[in-house]
């Protein structure tokens, strides 16, 4: 399942208790105006950067132009600035990077941006000639700079479904500037162009599954839809091409302070397609309803916490998490397993299977379906490593690994229904990527590979494990110059996340990463407790309650690298994007000593609102909810726009975010810059005004992004560095 989490790039739940209104009046005290009225002057004058939540304010315009001129006037102005910016571009918009394609069928569609097609083109290749490499010969389906000129709109592509290699008929994502929120229009492959009277949706947060050529599931609060708590539709509507969106009948309706409801389309060769909604009260909570050809949904009896997969040879395929007693057995957390979809419409389970189960120290990353087996990426103390499994003569199933490298990171990109072929990328912290051909019965094969980008020989990477408060083991990644002087002189810039079960696991060096080790930098991955690098247990390790862990696991990361020379604390720079960016929000509140610089991007920072802010309350699952007094008392212990204080001297702050992010709140960023400016604090700030959840429209911007971000540090961490 693919949800819209608070990561620097996709759903979930609330409430709205009595416990976060305390300083309101009752009803009983005032009439109902005159409480509302009374309740918003308290909380302004308990908050008084309040009006800095108006996305589009002119005041709150006012004050990040004035907070952009400052943070681009200091770092644009620095002469390693523009060096950083070329190089960034030149990287992210060359033409050799590797074609990312998906299989539709016998054909490859893939996605390009580069320094001509800033917005992008949609195009196909032959995928006899995509898997050899041969990417001169390709068909142009859409041109997302043409459609924007000549609409006048300033689109960003978002994605698209298609109905199937037998059909010609797609569905177009595009938002504007960036967002979350898409408007949803058909496509004609045959015609290249958005048919008259094809589908179409304004724009919304929303999500559209085909059913058929001329019907659609859609979830979308536009003509009689509804929106829950979260911003996310809570309605899903069976819709025919000949009638009004209004008159769609209804599917399923799910409750306000649900996370999401999405439906799902999923085909496959010889079986059909399966149709499902998916019902999600909290964020890592599911309820899977089959949904059926004239739109009556039953509920499919799961546990309420699976993380559904797909349907392969009529079997439904799901990862657990948490373990599964089915008659008097139980199937293990973090598990891949398969139940006969026809026995779970039945109501029975005995039937379920695992199909593969991880060991301590690993987890299942990825779950990827072809016609005859199964694709699983698998992580190992946080280095990747991939097994086919498939149905064996017995019923049972029978697994094997990949002989692909075991060092680094190993993605499955693309399978498809109609072929058991799969495309799989290969890369780690020195090794640009390599994308392999993977077939039953055939070594691994190179299809594409990714220039080095700069010459790895001077550095090295390494593993190391950091002891928690709690005894426990934080693996975390060191690149660094194999000459390195441990003189606790090297400025070293600390990376995390922390959240949502993703796992960070080793990545070739981005442009920035490159930038900073060039100029003598040490580059820090820490793989805390709340990610999935150890699958289910490690992310609920630090959830709710137990958030506290994710910082401390960081902190002892960051204290470990000072142990061991590697740095000192005037050296030491920390850096995260959205939970990453509350993750360094909290630790500098707490151990301000440990730092040099703290970089936060897009970051949630005021948590005692998140819950009221865009999709913040479909993070309640995460977080929990500060309007249960209990639950406010966990968060209030590690809030960061709470926590800072006049009292306390704290690291340089570069605060970064986005005016069109419409998934974490700017107003996070901007009431931070703000309340720590007036305490006196050395903040800088940058909102660029289009790019959502990821600050960046299009390449160019990401390659501003970098170079603001590297020479701040380069100037906090390193002075008079070259």
């Amino acid at each position: 399942m693919t949800a819209m989490g608070p990561t620097a790039g996709s759903a979930q739940e609330a409430t709205q208790g009595e416990a976060g209104q305390q300083d309101q009046p009752t009803q009983e005290a005032v009439p109902a105006q005159a409480g509302e009225a009374a309740g918003q002057a308290a909380e302004t004058a308990a908050d008084p950067y309040l009006w800095l939540e108006q996305v589009e304010g002119e005041r709150a315009l006012d004050w990040v132009e004035a907070r952009n001129e400052r943070a681009l006037g200091r770092l644009t102005g620095d002469s390693r600035y523009e060096d950083i910016r070329a190089r960034a571009e030149q990287l992210r918009t060359a033409e050799d990077r590797i074609a990312y394609g998906s299989i539709q069928g016998r054909q490859v569609h893939h996605f390009l941006q580069d320094s001509t097609h800033v917005r992008g083109i949609w195009r196909r290749f032959e995928l006899s000639d995509y898997r050899r490499g041969r990417l001169d010969d390709f068909e142009v389906l859409l041109d997302v700079d043409a459609l924007a000129e000549e609409e006048g709109e300033n689109w960003v592509y978002k994605g698209r479904t298609c109905l199937g290699p037998d059909s010609s008929r797609c569905l177009v994502e595009l938002s504007r500037g960036g967002g979350d929120a898409v408007v949803v229009r058909e496509f004609d492959m045959t015609t290249k162009s958005f048919p008259i009277g094809g589908f179409r949706l304004d724009e919304a947060k929303q999500w559209a599954a085909w059913v058929d050529e001329d019907r659609l599931l859609v979830a979308t609060p536009n003509d009689g839809g509804k929106t829950n708590s979260s911003g996310y539709p809570m309605t899903v509507r069976l819709w025919h091409r000949d009638q009004l969106l209004e008159d769609a009948k209804l599917v399923f309706e799910g409750e306000t302070s649900d996370a999401f409801a999405v439906p799902m389309s999923i085909r496959r060769q010889g079986e059909g397609r399966y149709l499902f909604v998916n019902r999600a009260a909290d964020f890592f909570s599911e309820e899977l309803f089959r949904v059926s050809d004239t739109g009556e949904t039953m509920r499919l009896p799961l546990p309420d916490d699976v993380d559904f997969r797909g349907v392969f040879k009529g079997q439904l395929m799901a990862l657990l998490r948490s373990d599964w007693t089915v008659g008097e057995r139980t199937l293990p957390k973090g598990a891949l397993i398969a139940v006969p979809l026809d026995r779970l419409q039945a109501g029975e389970t005995a039937a379920a299977q695992v199909v593969l189960a991880p060991g301590d120290k690993g987890a299942i990353e990825g779950v990827s379906l072809a016609r005859d087996m199964i694709y699983v990426s698998m992580l190992e103390d946080v280095k990747g490593r991939l097994m086919t499994v498939r149905l064996d003569d017995r019923g049972g199933w029978a697994s094997e690994a990949v002989n692909l490298p075991t060092t680094g990171s190993v993605r499955v990109t693309s399978t498809d229904d109609t072929l058991n072929l799969a495309f799989v990328n290969y890369e780690d912290f020195l090794t640009p990527d390599t994308l392999y051909t993977v077939e039953p019965g055939e070594d691994p094969s190179v299809a594409q590979a990714l220039p080095e980008r700069f010459d790895p020989s001077p550095y090295m990477t390494e593993q190391h494990f950091a002891t928690s408060d709690d005894g426990t083991a934080v693996p975390y990644f060191v690149i660094r110059a194999k000459d390195l002087a441990f003189d606790g002189t090297a400025p070293t810039l600390q990376y995390g996340y922390g959240g949502f079960e993703i796992a960070l696991t080793p990545g070739y060096a981005s442009p920035m990463a490159q930038a900073w080790l060039k100029r003598g930098g040490v580059y820090v991955i820490a793989n805390i407790r709340g990610g999935g690098e150890y699958g289910p247990k490690w992310h609920q390790a630090a959830l709710k309650e137990n958030r506290q862990r994710a910082y401390d696991d960081f902190i002892a990361v960051s204290e470990d690298l000072i142990r061991r020379k590697v740095t000192s604390p005037q050296h030491l720079g920390i850096y995260g994007g959205s939970n990453g960016g509350l993750l360094v929000g909290a630790v500098m509140t707490q151990r301000p000593d440990l730092y040099g610089a703290v970089v936060s991007a897009v970051p949630l920072m005021d948590m005692m609102r998140y819950h009221k802010l865009l999709a913040g309350a479909s993070w309640i699952g995460e977080y929990g909810n500060p309007d249960i007094p209990e639950e406010r008392q966990w968060i209030a212990g590690y809030s960061p726009y709470q926590k800072v204080s006049a009292e306390r001297s704290y690291p340089s702050l570069f605060l970064t975010t986005s005016t069109k992010d419409d998934r974490v709140h700017p107003g996070h960023a901007r009431k931070m810059a703000a309340r720590m400016l007036a305490q006196g604090h050395d903040v800088l700030y940058y909102e660029n005004t289009e790019g959502g959840h990821s600050a960046a429209a299009n390449l160019k911007q990401m390659a501003v992004r970098d170079a603001l971000i590297a020479t701040f540090l380069l100037q906090e961490l390193k002075p008079g560095g070259a």
